[in-house]
């Protein structure tokens, strides 16, 4: 059955929306779609702020595309958006007359070979990317530890902070005393739960080439969402 969404540009066309989304991470099932496209270019930018499951959703959609189009954006304006009710009630009752439902959007009409082509590309962006987990942000503390007394705790902690990758942010760090002269490193990071796999990062990152030749071990000392 199609799924049509009506007057995105107007409150009432997000609350609706809004309903749809509660408990969902995209509008046809756990990854990103055609039909998300087709919905995230009928909403006003930043039009959606008060709708909490709007909002999360369309941020997802929004660093998705992104993604794809690597360039730095100047910023443009494009005409005939529409506006707000309040502004041209006499334009938008013309419109609702001579065009009927036009206005439904229906997520399963005709799609051309680009658009085609452009949601098979991003679909195999999302199948590459690491399992998704529920949208949010968690903070990490971990202890690295090294290999004896003599492994250059600088050099350790320029290798750890030398991973990056979408969505992992490195925080404040210190150095804290183990024993027979050892000390370990202990240093707060933040990653959006989307986008990192904790357990990915500490196997194919930290306890990996190049950076094992310095880190022993790594323990999660703490872990809370935000």
């Amino acid at each position: 059955m199609a799924i049509s969404f009506s007057d995105l540009h107007t409150e009432a066309g997000l609350k609706s929306l809004e309903e749809f989304l509660s408990g969902k991470n995209y509008i046809s099932g756990d990854q990103l779609t055609k039909d998300d496209i087709k919905v995230y270019a009928a909403i006003v930018e930043n039009s959606c702020g008060a709708f909490p499951n709007t909002s999360r959703w369309y941020d997802r959609v929004s660093w998705h595309l992104a993604a794809r189009f690597p360039g730095k954006a100047v910023g443009v304006r494009t005409a005939g958006q529409a506006a707000p009710p309040e502004a041209a009630p006499a334009e938008e009752a013309k419109k609702d007359a001579s065009e009927g439902d036009d206005d439904d959007l229906d997520l399963f009409g005709d799609e051309t070979e680009e658009e085609k082509k452009a949601a098979e590309e991003r679909e195999a962006a999302v199948k590459a990317s690491s399992k998704k987990k529920e949208s949010g942000k968690s903070s990490i503390l971990l202890d690295v530890k090294p290999w004896d007394d003599e492994t250059d705790m600088k050099k350790l902690e320029e290798t750890v902070r030398s991973i990056e990758m979408p969505g992992l942010f490195w925080g404040a760090s210190k150095l804290v005393p183990v024993g027979y002269g050892i000390k370990k490193l202990q240093i707060m990071m933040t990653i959006v739960d989307d986008l990192v796999s904790v357990d990915s990062l500490v196997e194919e990152q930290l306890m990996a080439e190049p950076a094992n030749e310095y880190i022993q071990s790594c323990d999660i000392v703490a872990f809370n969402k935000i």
